[in-house]
């Protein structure tokens, strides 16, 4: 299992998520900070694991080595576990007390809700 990112890491991740991969001058325009910081941010998720680093051309290209959804189904789960004593139920009573889910989002939770009710996860 690939440890969990802090905060500054995620916001690396979310731009390589997004681009799906780039050097560290892409990285460092589209989430800021200073161009060394996020140097440095990303040599040590490299060593994590939580990126890969191509050194085939001259600027180091580099791509998460995990999907955005294996990534959050792990913060997820530690979350579940640490906050709620692993009840889906009062994390999910809890999100949707604190901010408003729009049609589609309760449209989306109750087709997940039928699928799991009808066993097809």
């Amino acid at each position: 299992m690939k440890p969990k990112p802090t905060a500054s890491e995620l916001a690396i991740l979310n731009v390589l998520w997004r681009r799906k991969s780039g050097t560290v001058r892409e990285i460092h325009s589209d989430c800021g900070g200073g161009y060394t910081t996020v140097l440095k941010m990303l040599q040590i998720m490299t060593d994590k694991g939580l990126v890969e680093r191509d050194e085939a051309e001259r600027a180091h290209v580099y791509r998460p080595s995990l999907q955005r959804e294996e990534t959050q189904g792990q913060l997820v789960g530690d979350l579940l576990d640490r906050v709620f004593g692993g009840s889906a139920a009062q994390m999910v009573m809890q999100a949707l007390s604190g901010r408003k889910a729009s049609r589609d989002e309760i449209a989306q939770i109750r087709q997940m809700l039928d699928r799991m009710e009808g066993g097809k996860k």
